[in-house]
């Protein structure tokens, strides 16, 4: 509650539900008033060690806002068994990724009795999944079901294509013929590999458009393949418990990108999965066709080789995803938010080719927000641009200013986002600032000129009025003589 509360306070956080407290007790109660209520429930059980219940659901940078977390928060709860206790929600927007923190006791206020936490990490999983299920009528079972029917000729390429779409396959533990399919580390089912329906030797004139396909977006977007390396794992685990990992699960992550493998996806549906070993370069590739809902052996449609360059170049999938996360409408916007990485994080070493064009308009919310900030920004100071800043403002070298919204992941012309006559009042002030440093200039040449005429004064009086430089040339030209 006190970690809570000074984030209230910093305006980092904002409380959003105050559930099943009595009625005295409200989101305008003391952060100490909430304790005392919290720790009267959970002392009556001695027994219970840790009685707090603390919990922290996030999203993917701002794709939930703050309402809508709140909401989820609640219906975790439930699904949780914590529906009747007493708990809060506050929002905090202190990183890139919108969150919330649930606050409670694990002593039921009722009965007395420890609430059951056994196995809680699957049950908040489980729970988590039904609550978004219910909220946002997502259907994990009819998703498999499609994917199932998908015509793959391996083991191997049924497993790639599940896994590309969020769901993991393990050894049943019982059934060494079985297989189940987790989402989320939750089963969703149990399937025997006798009853999987390889198609082999099929006729397929959709291959034939692929490929055509393929050639002709390798000439418009760029091929070059670079790596993503996931090192949270490695960083989240202290040094005293290294030991406790096997070999490969601390192993850096690795992922291989293209803006053509990007662009196909978005505009065809065709998604391409590299295969690698360890630290290596691919050796092959599977590409998932959702239009046919079928699976290619790469080299079937097109060698790798021929499709694709690969590079040695790297880059930190956290920064990646956040690339990603950018609007990006052409290619000077994607110079201008190069450039500004590549000052801010100069240990990049981004390259042009890692980020990709994206046309995606933020939601209309969203660049209200993205309007707002930059509007606030401009009234504080256009030229500020200090480390503490969400929004910068960047001039290309055709002219055009840029803004950058760091919290919301856009960038685009300033024009557009705070209208004409906002931008030209904007264009206006910077003239006068533009005169104000040329002012500066000619005061600091003049200030050269005194400077010169005292020093012109001090050699007259030193008796050397004459430059003590062309005393020097003469006296060589006498010595040659």
């Amino acid at each position: 509650m006190n970690y809570n509360d000074k984030k209230i306070k910093s305006e980092k956080g904002e409380l959003m539900t105050m559930k099943n407290f009595p009625s005295f007790i409200n989101k305008s109660s003391g952060k100490q008033q909430v304790r005392d209520y919290l720790r009267a429930i959970s002392i009556g059980n001695k027994k219970i060690i840790k009685p707090q219940f603390h919990a922290m659901i996030s999203t993917k940078f701002q794709e939930h806002s703050k309402e809508q977390l709140a909401e989820i928060a609640e219906n975790f709860m439930i699904e949780m068994g914590y529906g009747k206790q007493p708990f809060t929600v506050v929002f905090h927007n202190d990183t890139d990724n919108n969150h919330v923190h649930i606050v409670s006791t694990r002593v039921d206020k009722t009965t007395g009795k420890k609430i059951n936490d056994s196995f809680e990490k699957l049950k908040s999983q489980e729970a988590l999944s039904r609550s978004l299920e219910q909220l946002y009528h997502l259907k994990p079972d009819e998703d498999l079901d499609k994917l199932l029917n998908y015509k793959v000729s391996t083991f191997k390429q049924l497993e790639t294509l599940l896994e590309r779409n969020d769901f993991k396959m393990i050894k049943n533990k019982l059934d060494e013929n079985a297989f189940d399919i987790l989402k989320n580390g939750v089963t969703q089912r149990k399937i025997n590999i006798e009853r999987i329906n390889f198609a082999k030797n099929q006729k397929d004139s959709r291959k034939n458009q692929i490929k055509a396909i393929l050639i002709k977006y390798k000439d418009l977007h760029s091929n070059k393949v670079f790596r993503v390396e996931d090192k949270r794992k490695q960083e989240s685990v202290f040094p005293a418990t290294k030991g406790r990992f096997g070999e490969n699960e601390l192993k850096i992550r690795l992922e291989f990108e293209s803006e053509l493998q990007h662009k196909l996806r978005q505009l065809f549906g065709i998604d391409i999965v590299f295969h690698h070993k360890d630290n290596h370069q691919p050796f092959g590739y599977s590409l998932i066709d959702h239009k046919s809902q079928r699976v290619y052996k790469g080299s079937e449609v097109l060698k790798m080789s021929e499709l694709f360059e690969f590079t040695e170049e790297k880059v930190d999938k956290r920064l990646f995803e956040v690339l990603k996360d950018f609007t990006i409408p052409d290619k000077e916007s994607k110079l201008i938010l190069l450039g500004f990485f590549n000052k801010n994080n100069p240990e990049a070493k981004l390259q042009e080719f890692m980020l990709f064009e994206n046309r995606e308009r933020k939601k209309l919310e969203t660049y209200k927000a993205i309007q707002s900030e930059v509007r606030d920004h401009l009234q504080n100071n256009i030229y500020k641009n200090s480390d503490e800043d969400k929004v910068f403002i960047i001039k290309s070298e055709s002219g055009k200013v840029y803004a950058i919204s760091t919290k919301h992941h856009f960038v685009g012309e300033l024009q557009s986002l705070i209208g004409d006559r906002e931008y030209q009042r904007i264009l206006n002030s910077e003239i006068v600032n533009s005169e104000k440093s040329q002012h500066e200039k000619h005061s600091r040449s003049e200030v050269m000129e005194a400077v010169d005429e005292m020093l012109f004064e001090v050699m007259k009086t030193s008796g050397i009025s004459k430059d003590p430089g062309e005393n020097e040339l003469k006296r060589k030209r006498r010595k040659r003589k």
